[in-house]
């Protein structure tokens, strides 16, 4: 099933592909065409949206879930599906901003959902690959020695089971290592269908290709979901599970977050590959894991190449410098998948989980996971199941989506968005002279049409494709993503194809189209259409 012809780029495979998604068959499910009520609406059909569905059938509500696209074809569906609470270097940070005691509720929050996670794949006999492991972070340098030395004191304030240690399985070039015990690994959407299957057997439905658009109050109890379709459920209850929160409740997400994007690349082999779970604290970071495969070799999944949305070097550089770290440090060179990710990150690195800012009654919101969505996007359900069951739980306030600490966050906020300005004024100022009819086959990127700045790619059949490149969120001008021929926003990190079409939020409507369906074209800016 893996796409091993028509690489380009020396031997990447053409088209991105995640191993999760490419080893499952998902049941397909309708576009909502109708009104309809439930006591329960949960908006985005990942790991988040889909453990809550499942929590609260089993409470006996009603659910429906909405899913834009289809489910688990966003980031749960291109993780490397570690299940641990080694979120890199972040508990001696934590003690430092937050305190002792949040950090250790941190931690402790995200056991809560490695347990939960083995207990319901045990409860329904899931074969998902789920493997016990030690989690290790890595250095070669002495400034990540340093990290680990103090990641280690933090540790053992916090009570958590692991230590430094001078080796660990893999074989790299090591200062120092620090191992996080009782981990966990599996493949994510063989859980995740299990879930699914139970909720559709008793009594939830799901919709896909149905964006929720808009929630409002109908009276006291009851709220009204709008879709782009301009079909309505009443509910009692709204979970925003999607990327950025589809109704934003005057909580500003769009601006307490920023969105990171990072690449996988992922290699068959025969060879005894160590087990466990790695992730360098050097720069550029590496994880590395690995996987069984059905005919019994292993998949090793080997991560990193983060970067801002929209920003940074040509994409397919990433992959490529996954390629040489692969090869150079495993002798891997076959490579089977190869898939990227898009993650958000909140100025204080700890998600938003609870109830929506600005004081909206009965909507909830899960997001800003920090690449870590296996656990947190777990909690994050545990969680909004007893808020919405008005049952106590500990790590309401931590993860509050209210929360705002001048000091740190207001640093963290003045940063990002004058980060935002700059790339809004240069993508103004950009001067563009490529022409869309210069395009080859196969190739994207930013043209002049009429004077004006604009995107166009043209398809391996030739055919052409021009979108007007300002961002429908706030205005600021998209770029071309070579490794996923997509249009992304340094700003805010929506995402758009290249038709125009939105992949990611904070944005909702498509990039306008200037011109398509040309395969023969002397000059575009002739035959654009407004």
């Amino acid at each position: 099933m893996n796409k091993e012809t028509n690489h380009t780029h020396d031997s990447l495979p053409q088209y991105p592909e995640s191993y999760w998604r490419d080893s499952v068959e998902l049941p397909i499910f309708p576009r909502l065409n109708e009104n309809k009520k439930a006591d329960a609406v949960i908006v985005g059909g990942g790991i988040a949206g889909i453990t809550t569905a499942y929590l609260l059938v089993k409470e006996g509500l009603s659910v429906i879930l909405l899913e834009a696209s289809t489910i688990l074809n966003g980031t749960t569906g291109h993780t490397t599906a570690k299940i641990t609470a080694q979120h890199d270097v972040i508990y001696d940070e934590l003690i430092n901003k937050v305190g002792l005691e949040n950090a250790r509720l941190y931690y402790q929050a995200n056991m809560d959902a490695i347990h939960f996670i083995k207990q319901t794949i045990q409860d329904h006999s899931i074969d998902c690959g789920y493997s016990e492991q030690d989690a290790y972070l890595y250095t070669n340098s002495e400034e990540g020695l340093t990290k680990l030395k103090k990641e280690a004191e933090a540790y053992k304030k916090l009570g958590i089971q692991g230590e430094e240690v001078e080796k660990m399985p893999l074989d790299v070039p090591l200062k120092g290592s620090l191992v996080m015990k009782n981990q966990a690994k599996f493949h994510p959407l063989q859980y995740l269908a299990t879930l699914v299957k139970y909720i559709l057997e008793h009594g939830g439905s799901i919709y896909e290709h149905t964006t929720a658009e808009d929630v409002e109050k109908v009276n006291v109890v009851d709220k009204k979901v709008t879709t782009a379709d301009q079909h309505e459920i009443v509910c009692s209850h709204v979970v925003s599970c999607s990327h950025f929160p589809f109704h934003d409740g005057l909580g500003f997400y769009f601006a307490r977050m920023y969105a990171e994007r990072s690449y996988v690349l992922a290699y068959k082999t025969d060879n005894d590959f160590p087990e466990g779970m790695y992730l360098s604290v050097d720069t550029p970071q590496r994880s590395v894991r690995t996987t069984p495969l059905a005919d019994g070799q292993k998949l090793v999944i080997i991560g990193g190449g983060s970067h801002k949305t929209g920003q940074g070097i040509c994409t397919i550089e990433y992959y490529e410098a996954l390629q040489e770290f692969a090869e150079k440090k495993f002798g891997l060179r076959n490579i089977s998948y190869r898939w990227s990710a898009q993650d958000l990150i909140t100025t204080d690195k700890i998600p938003y989980i609870g109830k929506l800012s600005g004081g909206s009654e009965h909507i909830y919101v899960a997001t800003g996971f920090r690449k870590w969505g296996m656990s947190q996007g777990t909690l994050s359900a545990l969680l909004l199941r007893d808020i919405i069951l008005k049952r106590e739980n500990q790590y309401e306030k931590l993860y509050s989506p209210t929360r705002f600490d001048l000091a740190t966050d207001g640093k963290n906020l003045a940063v990002q968005n004058a980060d935002v300005a700059k790339h809004l004024i240069a993508g103004k100022l950009e001067i563009v002279r490529e022409k869309a009819e210069n395009l080859a086959h196969g190739q994207g990127g930013v043209v002049s049409v009429n004077g004006k700045r604009a995107g166009a790619y043209r398809d391996e059949e030739g055919e052409l494709y021009v979108v007007d490149t300002t961002c429908t969120h706030m205005g600021c001008e998209v770029e071309w993503n070579e490794g996923e021929r997509s249009w992304d926003c340094p700003c805010h990190g929506s995402r758009f194809s290249y038709t125009g079409d939105v992949m990611e939020g904070p944005a909702k409507k498509s990039l306008a189209r200037l011109q398509t369906n040309t395969n023969n074209i002397d000059n575009v800016d002739n035959e654009i259409l407004s």
